[in-house]
């Protein structure tokens, strides 16, 4: 008598360990669990077991990845500089020949989707800059060196004769950047009064070109970066 030949069991599969993380995974877990709960409550109201069970490890693992909740903003605040810096370069990337409107345009555009799509971050950034010294350094730091940019621009189309001779070049750059933190903060956070996200851009070039070219009709018709 012939039997039918049976299948062997199948191997159990409930209960087994799924893969464990790897430390880069841990740590991009806990910036993205950081980074949704900013969204939803203030950096003083978010826990460390908030972000360690958020990021499906124990408080302790934590602290081998960060020393702080606030090193957690500092890291995602590295990671939006970065972010709105490599923005920039590819907007401005060829920008000879294009009008000043254009590259006006281009360069504040990429800081507005940049902080834009990361906006608790930034938000989250601006409230923490007076009690923690940390992420006041990282943020100065970054705006020095956008104020420095801003200034090597308005030198050099002053030097070719596109812009008039004024404000000391620094200075308009500084106050400039100091004006684009503030609107686009307002903006961010829904402020009362505060420009509308889809106008805001439209407002800040307008004024930057009013103040470094004296208007956008008198502005040249094509912008020289400097070398």
């Amino acid at each position: 008598m012939s039997t039918v030949p049976t299948r062997p069991p199948a191997r159990a599969t409930r209960g087994r360990r799924a893969p464990r993380m790897s430390g880069d995974e841990r740590e991009r877990a806990i910036l993205a669990t950081a980074e949704r709960l900013l969204a939803q409550r203030p950096l003083r109201e978010i826990a460390i077991e908030d972000l360690a069970r958020g990021a499906g490890i124990s408080r302790s693992s934590f602290y081998f990845y960060f020393a702080s909740k606030e090193a957690v903003l500092l890291s995602l605040l590295d990671h939006v500089a970065a972010e709105a810096d490599a923005r920039r370069a590819a907007a401005l990337a060829g920008a000879g020949g294009r009008s000043p409107a254009e590259v006006c345009r281009a360069a504040i555009g990429a800081f507005h989707e940049a902080f834009g799509a990361h906006r608790w971050v930034a938000l989250a950034a601006a409230e923490a800059r007076p009690t923690a010294p940390a992420v006041a350094e990282l943020w100065s730091g970054m705006m020095r060196r956008w104020v420095d940019d801003t200034a090597a621009v308005i030198e050099a189309e002053r030097a070719r004769g596109a812009a008039p001779d004024g404000v000391p070049a620094r200075d308009l750059a500084l106050a400039l950047t100091l004006m684009n933190e503030r609107v686009l903060q307002a903006t961010f956070a829904r402020e009362r009064p505060s420009i509308d996200e889809g106008a805001v851009v439209d407002a800040l070039v307008a004024i930057w070109l009013g103040a470094i070219y004296g208007g956008e009709q008198a502005a040249p018709a094509t912008f020289a970066p400097p070398a």
